[in-house]
């Protein structure tokens, strides 16, 4: 049986996505391919108001925010972290590896850190940059990204970075109207791409801080290394994934057919739907209604089911869901709804989360999530 991929990351793959990883691999240095990793890099840079360098590496979104890190702070420098979740708080152990003097703000799971708190601490004076997770896929919260920004771009010399790896496609980021300074993401969640790149945008005001650096101890996320190739992809420092740029740039390509405020008004509109089926099934959603993400669900089981069990039957009924982590590992259902996933796909997952549910609740009526959910897009 096939099985349906709806764990927050990596998300469904379509077809032509998909067949860009089965061509035949070229030279780095091929004229064709050169064009087509300048096209990639000119779109991203365009598409999310950048007017500094995107940067495209092999690599996990856990490097990108190394190299956020590493290309904006020096051991001593003062960052403050506003984290919702698992995925926010990674961002500690790596400002300590660097020296980094790192003030933490910590908002309770399924609630979201406020632009307040952040301007609250951000008045004792001194910070250097605010970190902060745009959707914490442990937790299912949306930050207010914008809201944040508005209050750091107050403070001249503090940057704000923004960890957009499961938000960046599938909900509403851009560099100039959120006023954020360094931007990243992965290839493998509301990009629908395979796994193995990660994709950072670094304003001016970013390169600036970055030179005024000096020597970093970092050489493979260094941005010095890496400029030179993307200011010009003929040149070279580490041999590019070709395949995975070519699948890249078919993500892009249908990110520019569909539009991008019309993908962001799908993500919500189907996630909102979604949130009401998982209701209507029996799940309660961790998030705060206020806060919930577009790209996931973080679910909480009904008294009595037993997570592996329940993750178990869901995959012999054909969907592949995500356990929860922290402190909310076998108590909690993640399940992703983003990127190129289509209605049949969602029609498809609740329907075996109902075959499931029905599996341990023998008085369970099927049909409920799946009518829940085509109601609301009716009402939408």
């Amino acid at each position: 049986m096939k099985k349906l991929l709806m764990i927050p990351g990596p998300t469904p793959v379509v077809d032509s996505i998909r067949e860009q990883m089965a061509r035949d691999t070229v030279a780095f240095g091929d004229p064709g391919f050169i064009d087509d990793f300048k096209q990639v890099l000119k779109d991203l840079k365009e598409l999310w108001s950048c007017d500094g360098e995107a940067f495209v590496v092999a690599g996990s979104g856990s490097l990108a925010m190394e190299m956020a890190l590493a290309n904006t702070l020096q051991a001593g420098d003062k960052l403050l972290l506003a984290s919702n979740g698992f995925f926010g708080d990674r961002f500690i152990e790596i400002a300590e590896r660097k020296g980094i003097d790192l003030t933490l703000l910590q908002a309770e799971w399924g609630q979201t850190i406020t632009p307040e708190q952040v301007d609250d601490k951000l008045k004792d004076g001194g910070f250097k940059a605010v970190a902060l997770t745009q959707v914490d896929t442990s937790t299912g919260v949306l930050a207010p990204v914008r809201q944040i920004g508005e209050v750091v771009a107050k403070y001249d010399d503090v940057l704000f970075i923004v960890d957009g790896v499961c938000s960046v496609g599938g909900e509403p980021v851009d560099l100039e109207a959120d006023q954020i300074d360094v931007l990243f993401t992965g290839s493998q969640k509301a990009f629908g791409v395979c796994p193995g790149l990660m994709m950072l945008w670094a304003n001016q005001k970013s390169l600036a801080r970055r030179e005024a650096l000096g020597q970093i101890p970092e050489y493979y996320c260094d941005y010095q290394k890496w400029l030179p190739i993307m200011q010009d992809p003929a040149k070279y420092f580490a041999t590019p994934p070709i395949n995975l740029i070519w699948a890249l740039q078919e993500s892009i390509r249908l990110m520019k057919q569909e539009g991008l405020e019309q993908r962001y008004q799908r993500h919500e509109k189907n996630a909102k739907a979604m949130q009401q089926a998982f209701e209507a099934i029996g799940f309660r959603i961790l998030a705060d209604k206020d806060h919930r993400a577009h790209t996931l669900s973080n679910l909480l089981y009904p008294a009595g089911i037993d997570d592996l069990a329940f993750r178990t039957k869901l995959a012999e009924e054909g969907v592949q869901a995500a356990g929860g982590v922290g402190q909310y590992a076998g108590k909690m259902l993640r399940v992703g709804h983003m990127g190129n996933a289509d209605q049949h796909t969602m029609i498809a997952t609740l329907a075996a989360l109902e075959r499931t549910m029905k599996h341990f609740q023998s008085d369970f009526e099927l049909g409920r999530g799946v009518s829940a959910y085509l109601s609301a897009l009716e009402q939408s």
